[in-house]
């Protein structure tokens, strides 16, 4: 028997036209665990996840995204705007916007937040082996999609909350162009729920095409439901193209 998830949309419900799923900029983070990375450290040097700023390189990002929004007919620009509670997250947001020259309601919704990894915050990979080598050890054993670090989240814990909100929010933007602004792990839990994805599947995908800063992932409603446009098109590097539906874009396998 091939059990496979449901896609979370029905076709034809109420949903937004297109979905624009946009990952943050640079961020300090970003540039701390690089550094934790090339230095061996166990510890990453930043501030409390919910309160790390974007980088110099972040906020030109930021502003390349805009440009290229404002670069879009109008009648192709986005209309409304959700945004994860974080600074980052939300600085990119305002940059987008205030460069792009949007006039669109935005708002944040918590269930667009990073995946929390508990006690394990700030931690490296050589952090855990060294200071937790028993949590470590049950890491390797469990499925990456699977795992939940004491206090943390697992990505199917982050999978639940999309789904909460894809179920109770997006249906009242029914027809509208929604952009949201939020993290990678919450992007690939948007193609777990909408597109039926296995959680193993998301994470394969993460791992062979991850997602740079300000990559945009799309979605568009049609006749078959909602589907993939395009998978993670770094908009500060790369011009955008906006197809008129489905089966345009880059679609990562």
């Amino acid at each position: 028997m091939d059990l496979r998830p449901l896609p979370a949309v029905a076709p034809g419900a109420p949903f937004p036209r297109e979905l624009w799923l946009l990952r943050h900029a640079e961020s300090e983070a970003n540039l701390a665990t690089a550094k934790a990375w090339r230095d061996g450290a166990e510890v990453l040097d930043h501030d409390a996840d919910e309160e790390v700023a974007l980088s110099a390189r972040g906020r030109q990002q930021a502003e390349d995204a805009g440009r290229q929004l404002a670069a879009l007919d109008p009648s192709r620009r986005p209309t409304r705007a959700l945004v994860s509670p974080y600074r980052r997250t939300r600085e990119t947001l305002e940059i987008v916007v205030a460069t792009g020259g949007l006039d669109l309601p935005a708002a944040t919704d918590e269930r667009l937040r990073e995946r929390d990894v508990g006690q394990f915050d700030r931690l490296t990979g050589a952090g855990l082996r060294v200071r937790h080598p028993d949590e470590a050890a049950r890491r390797r054993r469990t499925a990456k999609a699977w795992y939940r670090a004491p206090g943390g989240e697992s990505w199917a814990d982050v999978a639940l909350r999309v789904r909460s909100l894809v179920g109770l929010v997006l249906p009242r933007m029914d027809g509208e162009r929604v952009l949201l602004v939020t993290h990678q792990a919450v992007v690939m839990a948007f193609r777990a729920v909408l597109e039926g994805l296995e959680l193993d599947e998301a994470v394969a995908i993460d791992r062979a095409h991850p997602q740079p800063n300000t990559a945009l992932t799309r979605y568009a409603a049609g006749p078959s439901g909602v589907e993939l446009v395009e998978y993670a098109h770094p908009l500060a590097d790369a011009p955008l193209g906006v197809p008129d539906g489905p089966g345009g874009g880059s679609v990562a396998p």
